[in-house]
């Protein structure tokens, strides 16, 4: 299907539900709506049983963090038309402590993907039947790919001979000079030369004579 007809139907859609559809686009043959988060059922609804559409297999959902943007999260969906031979993309922005509502009513297998976005995003999905931790355990702190989540984590995991059990303690960095700045030689260092630059800078200014 072409960019031109993809985007035809996405003026469709949204035509189809006024104010609910807030930008429509494609890229690489596939569809991306972002819909505004209080519509959002109505809309799949629609995406599922409307004759032109009929994206009836749920195929993923997850959420990107974009923890210096209002609204912070992208929640992400993607269906499947087998009618049609057609994907598309829904996007939802939410804040980080807005809820969502759950697709678990119109797509059961929507289930342990929210639950996987509430683990590791903290995205609450409202009316979700079983909305719990999938991945960490059920004590864990915090919300792994949340982008201000540290690359350390909060605790570190051992099993307690004494105690003969599993015990949670504070992350130990036992390692010295744990100090970062998080510059990347490629995109090149301002204040400072980066070991090894130095030659090529003298290698630079022997060309120029």
């Amino acid at each position: 299907m072409t960019d031109a007809a993809l985007e035809q139907l996405g003026e469709t859609i949204a035509a189809s539900l006024p104010g609910a559809v807030l930008d429509v686009s494609t890229a690489f043959g596939e569809l991306t709506l972002t819909i505004a988060s209080e519509r959002l059922l109505e809309a799949v609804r629609y995406l599922r049983d409307d004759p032109a559409c009929l994206f009836v297999c749920f195929i993923d959902l997850t959420a990107v963090d974009y923890p210096n943007r209002a609204p912070r999260f992208d929640v992400v969906t993607h269906f499947l038309s087998p009618k049609h031979n057609r994907r598309i993309r829904i996007k939802v922005g939410i804040d980080e402590d807005q809820p969502i509502d759950s697709l678990t009513s119109l797509y059961p297998a929507a289930n342990w993907f929210e639950r996987e976005a509430y683990d590791l995003f903290g995205i609450i999905f409202s009316d979700h039947p079983d909305l719990r931790r999938i991945l960490t355990d059920y004590g864990f702190t915090g919300h792994p790919l949340r982008k201000d989540f540290p690359m350390s984590g909060y605790v570190e995991v051992r099993y307690n001979d004494e105690q003969k059990r599993v015990v949670y303690e504070p992350v130990h960095l036992s390692q010295s000079f744990r100090t970062f700045d998080f510059l990347s030689p490629w995109e090149g260092a301002i204040d400072y030369v980066l070991p090894g630059d130095e030659k090529a800078s003298r290698d630079d200014q022997s060309g120029d004579r």
